[in-house]
């Protein structure tokens, strides 16, 4: 944890340094700084930008920081900090901010109860955002022996595609992002597994979600639904999505096209309320929805894997909780 320290100390420094040298916000500063140090410390020099005096000093914290030699997994925890600090100053809007890593943690645990270790797997973030939730999955699944994994991810929004393509090439992830609204036909290759923790609210353009089965009949349709019919199109014969949801999505009078959707493109194979403390709003909280598209070697699970995550501050009930997901893959899925 020292060694984290120290770098992200550094880290700050040269984004601090940029900022005020630029005149930027302080997630592109960020975002130059990470794209620096993956061209191994090497700066970007535009209109005589950054000074002199600047630039030396920006080298100065790049040779210290490249000597530290970082892993892949220390780096992404490092531009969460940095992540964190951002929306400090940039006041980043809810649907903009971060997937924590322990939400990574358990969607990449979940994951890993479906998929095998020997065989190859496409994995797409259809919003993908900073990247966190998709680099946090991948980094497990990479500690835990799966080794040809190819990711995608999608998301409208430039600033944040920018910082996930940096932390890819900063993490060395074998990434391909595209920059396009994830409502529209998506140009990712068929995957075999959708990951999304899905922005919550309403689709602005109605008549561009017309042919959408769950579009609302009055007014916008919700955006987290449209995505989850999106996401089901994506995937394979019997692929498997794994969306952060509101924990109440079943709760609304719109949740009947969704269900409709569901049930005649999908198994309902679980929903797990995620711990409470994760979240500082209880209007906030989420769910982990599992769901698996007919087809190939998809079937229906004999028993839905339902629950509410305890909090994380009991550690032993956590634990405990983790073993009946165990034991649950071991009677449903084997």
């Amino acid at each position: 944890m020292e060694k984290i320290e120290q770098f992200y100390k550094k880290f700050e420094q040269a984004v601090e340094l940029l900022q005020k040298d630029l005149a930027v916000s302080y997630l592109d500063a960020i975002i130059e700084t990470g794209d620096n140090l993956a061209e191994g410390g090497e700066l970007l020099i535009e209109d005589g930008k950054p000074s002199l005096k600047v630039r030396d000093q920006l080298a100065e914290l790049y040779k210290q920081m490249v000597a530290l030699s970082m892993t892949s997994e220390e780096l992404r925890q490092v531009i969460q900090f940095a992540l964190v600090k951002a929306n400090q100053f940039d006041k980043i809007q809810a649907n903009h901010q971060m997937t924590p890593d322990t939400i990574g943690f358990l969607v990449g645990y979940i994951l890993e109860k479906f998929l095998t270790k020997n065989a190859s797997y496409k994995i797409l973030d259809i919003t993908v955002g900073t990247g966190n939730l998709l680099s946090t999955v991948y980094q497990r699944m990479k500690v835990n022996g799966y080794k040809d994994i190819k990711l995608y991810g999608v998301d409208n929004d430039d600033t944040l595609l920018s910082i996930a393509s940096m932390s890819a090439r900063l993490q060395k992830i074998p990434a391909e992002l595209f920059h396009q609204d994830a409502i529209d036909n998506l140009i990712t290759p068929k995957v075999d597994v959708v990951v999304s923790d899905l922005p919550v609210g309403y689709y602005p353009v109605d008549k561009k979600v017309v042919n959408f089965k769950t579009h609302s009949d009055k007014g916008h349709s919700y955006v987290h639904h449209l995505l989850i019919e999106q996401a089901l199109l994506q995937l394979v014969p019997g692929g498997y999505g794994l969306f952060l949801v509101p924990r109440g999505l079943f709760e609304t009078k719109e949740t009947q096209g969704l269900l409709r959707v569901i049930k005649n493109q999908a198994y309902f194979q679980g929903m797990l309320n995620l711990p409470e403390d994760l979240f500082l709003n209880k209007k906030n909280e989420k769910a982990l929805l599992l769901l698996q598209k007919h087809g190939g070697e998809g079937n229906q699970v004999k028993q839905v894997l339902i629950g509410d995550f305890p909090p994380l501050k009991d550690k032993k009930e956590f634990a405990h909780f983790l073993k009946n997901i165990d034991d649950w893959a071991k009677e449903n899925l084997d």
